[in-house]
């Protein structure tokens, strides 16, 4: 015999149940910030004004150019990439302020930053934060060791970079003098860091070393100082504005070394700004020349750049930024529907040897304990106003 009431109590007692089972459910995709049935939102922070402004905006272009192309097939598991770009003007004065806007936004992810000076200042941000930046405009060691957890790079780093250079002029060329002018930044630190550890190994040291303001081209001094030393060669760091002006002041005082430099000198911006004073510059690179579409991934930027940014001449910097949305993208599909912030790292965690259609020496090998997506570095040479790969560095000897 059943008692009056206790059906209707069982029923209130179930509805119960699964009103607090809902509550403390996990709560996954519909509630991470960013995040809605329709898009995900992204954030960056980038040099978009001041001198260094081609950085920022070409790498936000190439981020962009490929968001629009898998918005055209459909987004991420049926969401919408959308992204938010503040500008912080290459200042490490202005990065709290960028990085709060947007927090404010309410981005799921950030990315697509430029530089080492305001990289250094985004990551305790992001550690404190939590939340994921993919693909930074800078190889500084610091991004690399130790591990951070919501970092991600993409990117080969100066240590690559410039071990290549000296290995180039040390092993072919038979160079043993090489000087170093470098902004006093981080960035100039992080480079003539390594150039000292790549010389290290040949158990040698930079013949001179200088220093200039950051972002100034009050660098006549730095130039005398290194060219007192008289090197076979000099590793110029800079942005584009500030080594355009020293390789001019060096040739019209008539010194002429061979003239190197890493992939942040903004390579076909600086051959705007330099002029024929940068051909015989050696600059490596961490992606491949723009106009080699013969491979898959270089085709598809210059068809995306064309189709969303005519306007947009194809650059070093934009691909670099096209190929880092390509692993935040790649990385969101592997996170699955219910998408977290968690879920994104461990997405991009998981792509081991993956071809990105670069070329067989560029895959991306990440892992749990790696957050380096590439090691390879392309060496060019600036010749008749464009950079080739330089295949021979014998041909890179001053004439």
């Amino acid at each position: 015999m059943q008692v009056p009431g206790t059906a209707s109590a069982l029923r209130v007692a179930i509805l119960l149940l699964l009103e607090l089972a809902a509550i403390s459910a996990p709560a996954w995709g519909q509630n991470a910030p960013g995040v809605t049935d329709k898009e995900i939102l992204i954030g960056s922070c980038a040099a978009l004004e001041g001198p260094s402004s081609s950085l920022g905006t070409q790498t936000v272009v190439g981020a962009k150019a490929y968001f629009a192309t898998v918005n055209s097939e459909g987004g991420v598991h049926g969401r919408n990439l959308k992204l938010i770009s503040y500008d912080d003007s290459y200042d490490p004065t202005k990065t709290q302020a960028c990085f709060d806007k947007l927090l404010a936004e309410k981005v799921f992810a950030m990315g697509f930053f430029v530089g080492t000076p305001t990289a250094v200042k985004y990551l305790p941000m992001a550690d404190a934060n939590k939340i994921p930046v993919v693909g930074l405009f800078t190889g500084a060691q610091v991004l690399y060791t130790p591990l951070r957890h919501w970092i991600i790079n993409v990117r080969a780093s100066y240590f690559d970079e410039t071990r290549a250079q000296i290995n180039g002029l040390w092993n072919t060329l038979n160079f043993r003098t090489v000087g170093v002018i470098h902004p006093d930044d981080p960035f100039g630190a992080a480079v003539l860091e390594g150039v000292r550890e790549a010389l290290k190994t040949h158990g040698s040291e930079p013949a001179a070393v200088a220093s200039y303001p950051r972002q100034t081209a009050a660098v006549d001094s730095a130039i005398a100082t290194v060219r007192a030393a008289n090197p076979q060669a000099v590793v110029v760091v800079g942005p584009p504005n500030t080594v355009a002006p020293i390789l001019k002041k060096a040739h019209a005082s008539g010194w002429n070394p061979l003239f190197l430099s890493v992939s942040f000198v903004g390579t076909d911006e600086l051959i705007s700004q330099a002029g024929t004073d940068a051909d015989g510059m050696v600059i490596t690179q961490v992606v491949p020349p723009y106009y080699l579409t013969d491979l898959k991934t270089v085709a598809m930027y210059r068809r995306a750049l064309t189709q969303y940014f005519p306007s947009e001449r194809p650059t070093f910097v934009s691909l670099e930024g096209f190929v880092d949305a390509m692993i935040m993208v790649d990385g969101l599909k592997r996170a699955g529907k219910e998408l977290t912030r968690e879920g994104l790292v461990r997405g991009i965690e998981s792509m081991h040897e993956v071809d990105l259609g670069l070329g067989p020496e560029l895959k991306v090998n990440y892992s749990a304990k790696e957050h380096k997506g590439f090691d390879h570095v392309i060496a060019t040479i600036v010749r008749g106003g464009r950079a080739v790969p330089l295949t021979d560095w014998s041909v890179a000897a001053p004439k």
